[in-house]
């Protein structure tokens, strides 16, 4: 478990109005494009980053699919506000029932296994921190560890049964579903884009309104891994580095809240979910 003796100097800087950590910039990390994936609605391009030390088989076999062209002309069908944008395809490929996968709902870890904290205890969790830039839970008396399901997570949809996951996928597009942690695989998140999910047609409507028609569903136009776009057609991104001193420091700030704003101080505590990672289009 990483030490979190670079945030508690920062803390403390911050509390003595020291200005050295507030010197620190942002720093950043350029991910693999192996593990980016473009998706293109109408309103624009969704980038997801993938996360394979969490759910490698799941992931490899949405790699396979994006690249067959299975999610292309999709639709979003189970759209709820403040909850998920859930796609898939109206029917099975062909005539035979889609592969079922072994659920992955969480890894587990060696006793050096580093990430960033964030908070101990958690309402969900022994542990909450950022490993790569995804947000996780942590449980390090079972020696577990898993993608948390905050705004922009893409996981895999399935049945009752824990094995049943397919091919159809949901992005979480307002609060944050933790009581799905542990028990849904999750593969990444949404890293550019947030806006074109949240614009995504709500299926779900109020008691009494005219349900929505099935044409007006948001249609995926077209899906595909950043590495086969040709170059002028990538997005060059980077994302901030959740390993950095700098990061530490913005958990410092973001849990002691020094801004004059805050004239009543709120608990020092900090829900992973609350922490955004930023984004970046580099030049």
């Amino acid at each position: 478990m990483k030490q979190l003796t670079k945030l508690a100097i920062c803390l403390a800087s911050v509390l003595m109005l020291n200005s050295a950590c507030a010197e620190n910039k942002t720093q950043w990390r350029t991910p693999n494009l192996e593990n980016l994936a473009v998706m293109t609605l109408p309103q624009g391009k969704v980038v997801i980053e993938l996360a394979p030390e969490f759910a490698p088989n799941h992931i490899e076999h949405f790699k396979s699919l994006i690249k067959s062209g299975h999610y292309q002309g999709n639709k979003f069908y189970r759209v709820i506000d403040g909850f998920v944008a859930q796609a898939g395809p109206a029917a099975y490929v062909g005539q035979e029932k889609e592969k079922t996968l072994k659920i992955e709902p969480e890894v587990s870890i060696f006793p050096n296994w580093e990430y960033t904290q964030v908070q101990a205890p958690d309402m969900f969790a022994e542990h909450t921190g950022f490993k790569q830039g995804f947000a996780v839970g942590v449980s390090a008396s079972e020696k577990k560890a898993w993608l948390t399901h905050c705004p922009g997570v893409l996981a895999m949809a399935r049945g009752n049964k824990p094995d049943t996951a397919t091919s159809h996928f949901y992005i979480t597009n307002g609060q944050a579903p933790r009581y799905l942690d542990r028990i849904m695989t999750v593969l990444g998140r949404v890293i550019y884009g947030m806006e074109h999910v949240q614009s995504i047609v709500r299926t779900s409507v109020i008691e009494g309104q005219e349900p929505v028609d099935s044409a007006s569903f948001t249609q995926i136009a077209s899906f595909t891994l950043m590495s086969e776009l040709p170059k002028s057609e990538q997005i060059n991104l980077q994302v901030e580095d959740t390993e950095s001193p700098a990061f530490e420091e913005k958990l410092a700030k973001r849990r002691s809240r020094p801004s004059e704003f805050f004239y009543k101080k709120p608990p020092p505590v900090l829900d992973v979910c609350q922490v955004p990672v930023k984004t970046r289009i580099k030049s």
